[in-house]
């Protein structure tokens, strides 16, 4: 198996790990600190598989932009208030969602 049939599986299992959930029912993610927001305009799929092979670079490129940051209460307050849906993936110890 070649790198990049290793890369395109990574890819594909972080793509079937990720779903659509309630805000709701990540609370207790929020309240520990691992709720991570991605922001509209990124695939959250390449995000989560950036941060599963520990693409310290990258990250630090979109947390410099603000397209990926820790999930702000004013976000989480606004996202239970309306009883949202999140598309949402876990990389551990990470959840990372995306509205």
């Amino acid at each position: 198996m070649n790198e990049s049939n290793c890369c395109d599986i990574s890819r594909e299992q972080v793509n079937l790990e990720t779903s659509q959930i309630s805000w709701k029912e990540l609370q207790r993610f929020f309240a520990g600190g691992a709720a991570v927001f991605v922001a509209p305009g990124l695939d959250l799929v390449d995000v989560a598989y950036q941060f599963s092979i520990d693409n310290k670079d990258q990250v630090a490129l979109w947390m410099q932009s603000n397209q990926v940051a820790l999930v702000s209460d004013q976000q989480a307050t606004d996202w239970f208030e309306a009883d949202a849906d999140v598309w949402a993936v876990v990389v551990k110890p990470w959840i990372l969602v995306q509205k």
